[in-house]
């Protein structure tokens, strides 16, 4: 995981094959990691997870509005994502909090890739990076992250800039 040259090479190949590709992709032939029935969505930006028992906030932070088409998904390097959702008070909470790495995991749709998310229950969401709240043990100048292109799990800088999705409930 650790071999940042293998890593690069693999997203320029990924971006360049697939820069023609508007929208999601899913195969039919393979069973849902995290179907529908999973989903409650409460109509005020959160969804919860029957699977985990986690709340979510909808859209990626910056992100609004039906669809999560308002705005522009913003990015943080890791302390500031930790700082934006200990300032968070959205739908009459405050309790919002950075998942911890395998909550954030728990998110992606394995039969789909940009992005590799329930696009119903989490629409718009950037095919990119995000940020989980798990450092990595080994570096303190890393911290895990879910690519929600192809959902894998990667370690990275904590001064990369990454996307956000704040979750409640849980741990």
């Amino acid at each position: 995981m650790r071999n940042r040259w293998w890593r690069l090479t693999a997203i320029l190949l990924l971006s360049a094959s697939c820069a023609v590709v508007a929208a999601q992709t899913c195969r039919t032939d393979i069973t849902p990691t995290a179907p529908d029935s999973r989903f409650t969505d409460h109509g005020d930006g959160t969804v919860s997870d029957a699977a985990t028992g986690l709340r979510w906030k909808r859209c990626a932070e910056g992100l609004s509005g039906a669809g999560c088409a308002s705005g522009a998904a913003a990015t943080f390097t890791w302390q500031n994502a930790l700082q934006q959702a200990a300032d968070t008070d959205f739908a009459g909470r405050t309790d919002w909090r950075l998942p911890n790495k395998n909550e954030l995991e728990s998110l992606v749709e394995r039969r789909c890739y940009n992005p590799a998310i329930n696009a119903t229950f989490f629409p718009n969401t950037p095919s990119d990076w995000f940020w989980s709240a798990s450092p990595y043990a080994n570096d303190p100048y890393y911290a895990w992250s879910v690519y929600f292109y192809v959902g894998s799990v990667y370690d990275d800088y904590k001064y990369y800039a990454g996307f956000v999705r704040l979750v409640r409930g849980g741990q």
